[in-house]
């Protein structure tokens, strides 16, 4: 895997080997990206199960001021810790090895606010939908953040999680992008 944009464009983000992660595909990591935007500029970001931190430092990459990893799998903790250590991201990076559930309450209760976050969960767990209601309930979006989620279109989420509307939605192949904002 290859950062695709910004200003470590080209550099090599490691990987895990084997089934236990499924990293985002750079077809979709770059159509993310270019719905994002200028969102990406000086945005705190949070990356929930982060697998290899992919996302999160393509985000770094593009301009974000500081990105928050997520993940409970050790060898994912590794493999970000490693990346991050590579790439000189540790500076605007934090890392927590947790339940992505866990963390959003414990980013709550220290009043953590991301402009974008990002979740991938594991598919056919229901874990996005978990998600979405733990994030609606848990407050830690900012005015005018957006949180999207990556999931297979057999996941299907509903239009609205407490006070998460979808804003958009994108299809490529089994993959899909909901895009939620914040009902005002």
């Amino acid at each position: 895997m290859r950062v695709i944009a910004g200003e470590l464009k080209g550099r090599k983000v490691k990987s895990i080997k084997g089934d236990d992660i499924r990293p985002t595909s750079d077809r979709v990591k770059e159509s993310l990206f270019n719905i994002l935007g200028t969102k990406i500029s000086d945005s705190v970001f949070l990356d929930l199960f982060a697998g290899t931190g992919n996302i999160g430092i393509e985000a770094l990459s593009r301009g974000a001021q500081f990105c928050y990893f997520v993940d409970k799998s050790v060898k994912s903790v590794r493999c970000i810790k490693d990346n991050l250590s590579i790439l000189n991201l540790l500076g605007v990076s934090k890392l927590f090895h947790k339940d992505a559930l866990e963390a959003i309450e414990m980013l709550d209760k220290n009043n953590t606010k991301f402009d974008i976050i990002f979740l991938d969960p594991p598919y056919y767990q229901n874990l996005a939908e978990k998600t979405l209601i733990k994030i609606s309930s848990c407050k830690i979006l900012k005015e005018g953040g957006i949180v999207i989620a990556e999931h297979h279109k057999n996941d299907e989420l509903k239009e609205k999680y407490g006070s998460l509307i979808k804003a958009r939605e994108k299809k490529y192949g089994k993959t899909i992008l909901s895009f939620y904002k914040e009902e005002l």
